[in-house]
């Protein structure tokens, strides 16, 4: 940290900033799983922009286990089978806890994917927080060739158009990889209806600040 700012080029500051502002929390669908959590999102939100010294941060995802997230990872410890002696992606992992359920499940390596480097520093202390080990990546895997014959995990990606668009184009590439792509998503805005197979739904508890709901019904997908 320099100047008493954030240094996300530091993943030491990185982890510091999350540790003093969340707590270890079990997500509801998930309690198997702990996380670094933050209880409000706004003010660790301004906290974010007053120490990177920045406007416009965009919001910490990562310090919330939205439901898509939540739903996939419950669908996977369900069954163990799916990731198990498979590498396994999860693309914008935020919190990593559906990386962290595939590697519960026994996949041999797992890469997290975010391009916040905040979101890779929560994942590297979640890891440590359940005893697994995971490989992370700030690199825009969106723009990037696909892995193969692997897993892929996307959790609560589709609430942009752009992004969705984006996402909808690697799901595909990565089925012609060969690779096994499951979804958790509560339909949001810009969700691709009719595209993917129904496997589950959840009845998801969640935050009223985030989500204007205490229950959140969420379905895993398989693409």
């Amino acid at each position: 940290m320099s100047g008493g700012k954030l240094d996300l080029t530091d993943a030491r500051d990185a982890e510091r900033f999350v540790l003093e502002n969340t707590k270890p929390i079990a997500p509801p669908l998930v309690p198997e799983i702990t996380l670094w959590l933050a209880e409000e999102s706004l003010p660790i939100w301004q906290k974010t922009e007053d120490e990177l010294g920045e406007l416009n941060v965009p919001p910490p995802f990562w310090a919330f286990a939205w439901a898509g997230g939540q739903a996939v990872s419950r669908y996977l410890l369900d069954h163990p089978e799916i990731c198990r002696g498979r590498p396994t992606l999860d693309l914008g992992c935020g919190s990593g806890i559906a990386a962290i359920a595939a590697a519960k499940c026994g996949a041999p390596h797992v890469l997290a994917a975010d391009i916040d480097r905040l979101a890779l520093a929560a994942c590297a202390l979640n890891a440590v927080a359940n005893s697994v080990k995971l490989e992370t990546t700030d690199r825009d895997l969106l723009s990037a060739p696909p892995p193969k014959a692997g897993v892929v995990i996307v959790g609560d990606l589709f609430y942009e158009r752009e992004l969705a668009s984006r996402v909808v184009g690697f799901i595909d590439r990565a089925k012609d990889q060969g690779c096994s792509v499951y979804i958790g998503d509560p339909r949001r805005s810009y969700f691709p209806e009719g595209k993917f197979t129904r496997l589950a739904e959840y009845e998801v508890p969640v935050t009223r600040e985030l989500e204007d709901f205490e229950i959140r019904r969420t379905t895993v997908w398989r693409a």
